[in-house]
């Protein structure tokens, strides 16, 4: 039986989830979180096979969350959840050890796969995000600009290029907006940019906004 851990903050999702996974026969819910504080603490207690970790939390980043317990824990497997497209935040996931990504608009037998795959120490790598992988990893010098972004950056990058506010970026990362215009000023160098309308110029002409 393979035991599963759901990290999410919305009831719904995790009831959801949990549907899913009931109509199983060799996959069960050993655990539930709603914090990243939540889902470290109940790492540390192994008492499941897989952690379904979702993006946003309240509390913490799913990525740096997901850093977190593979310091603690580096053979622990997580499959990321998330509602962004892979091509926002699923290279940065399995670089920091997820043992895969999925979008949460996904087919529910694709989650029941991906969990038997990663259960049994395999990677779970949709073709989109195998070809995203291999891009990244190219040795051609003409890689975008975001690619040099830190985790928090991008984030802010994405969020701003959304049309939030700082001030609504700083609640969503659980950041001061001083912090978060410290982001915004960093990423506008790296990116050659003056304003927000080049930022979301360059988050649509690379694809990071719907």
């Amino acid at each position: 039986m393979i035991r599963v851990m759901i990290a999410d903050d919305h009831a719904i999702v995790r009831q959801g989830l949990k549907q899913i996974l009931s109509e199983t026969d060799d996959i069960s819910v050993a655990g539930e979180a709603e914090t990243g504080f939540e889902a470290i603490t109940i790492a540390r207690q192994q008492i499941f096979d897989v952690m379904l970790l979702d993006i946003s939390l309240p509390d913490r980043n799913g990525i740096e969350v997901l850093k977190q317990i593979k310091k603690d824990q580096p053979n622990f497997t997580i499959l990321m959840l998330s509602m962004h497209h892979e091509s926002e935040f699923a290279i940065r996931a399995i670089k920091a050890g997820a043992a895969g990504y999925l979008s949460k608009q996904s087919a529910p037998m694709q989650l029941v796969t991906a969990i038997r795959q990663v259960a049994a120490g395999r990677k779970y790598i949709t073709p989109s995000l195998a070809q995203e992988l291999a891009n990244a990893i190219t040795l051609d010098t003409d890689q975008p600009l975001h690619n040099s972004l830190s985790d928090r950056e991008y984030q802010t990058l994405c969020l701003i290029a959304a049309g939030k506010s700082l001030s609504e970026i700083s609640t969503s990362l659980c950041l001061s907006p001083k912090t978060v215009s410290v982001y915004r000023a960093r990423l506008m160098e790296k990116l050659k940019l003056t304003n927000n309308s080049e930022l979301v110029r360059y988050a649509i002409k690379h694809h990071l906004v719907d």
